[in-house]
């Protein structure tokens, strides 16, 4: 076997390796991403630092939707503020109390309670039941259209190109090392020798 013939070989391989540990790791995020909400859990990205101590800035929780009436003090939820706050994004925080059905929250790391209360209009509401570190900040970046394109579009790019240089390799021809001439004598006896 020529050198070229074995350094093409080592990179070739070296390029499938690379090709399928990205595409496993395409599938583990998809999986990973897709896999919670296929079992009934809702994701929420913790984008304060109200819950630092439990649920750190950058953190996903994961929550279950229970009924309203399952709920108790200790619990952590994620849910609009009501509309007079003037907040309206969602907010995720601790039940520190329920009083014929008028829930007041607080954030672990805050010193006081949430100056409001609230009832919960929905027979159902989202309870969070774990939480990731970290992982959030992968979220955030993706609502981004420009890191997104960065964080998918170019791994996407590389990987395509490199089974495209893969497919290219096996479809061109080996180069064929040249022929030494054999001279076939035919006869029944041993060929001369000098």
């Amino acid at each position: 076997m020529s050198t070229t013939t074995a350094r093409r070989k080592r990179t070739s391989r070296v390029t499938t390796v690379v090709t399928n540990t990205a595409m496993l790791l395409v599938v583990a995020l998809a999986v990973g991403f897709l896999a919670p909400a296929l079992m009934g859990y809702q994701r929420y990205v913790i984008t304060s630092g109200s819950m630092t101590g439990t649920y750190d800035t950058g953190s996903v929780v994961f929550a279950e939707v229970v009924p309203t009436d399952e709920l108790e003090v200790g619990d952590v939820i994620t849910y609009v503020p009501p509309a007079e706050t003037g907040i309206t994004h969602l907010v995720t925080h601790r039940i520190v109390s329920i009083d014929n059905g008028e829930i007041r929250t607080q954030g672990d790391a805050n010193p006081q309670v949430d100056p409001w209360t609230f009832q919960l209009a929905d027979l159902e509401q989202p309870r969070v039941v774990a939480g990731v570190p970290y992982v959030g900040y992968l979220f955030l970046a993706l609502a981004d259209r420009t890191t997104r394109m960065v964080l998918i579009g170019i791994p996407a790019a590389i990987i395509a190109l490199l089974a495209l240089a893969e497919l290219i390799r096996h479809t061109r021809p080996e180069a064929e090392t040249p022929a030494v001439p054999v001279h076939v004598v035919s006869g029944a006896g041993p060929l001369p020798t000098r």
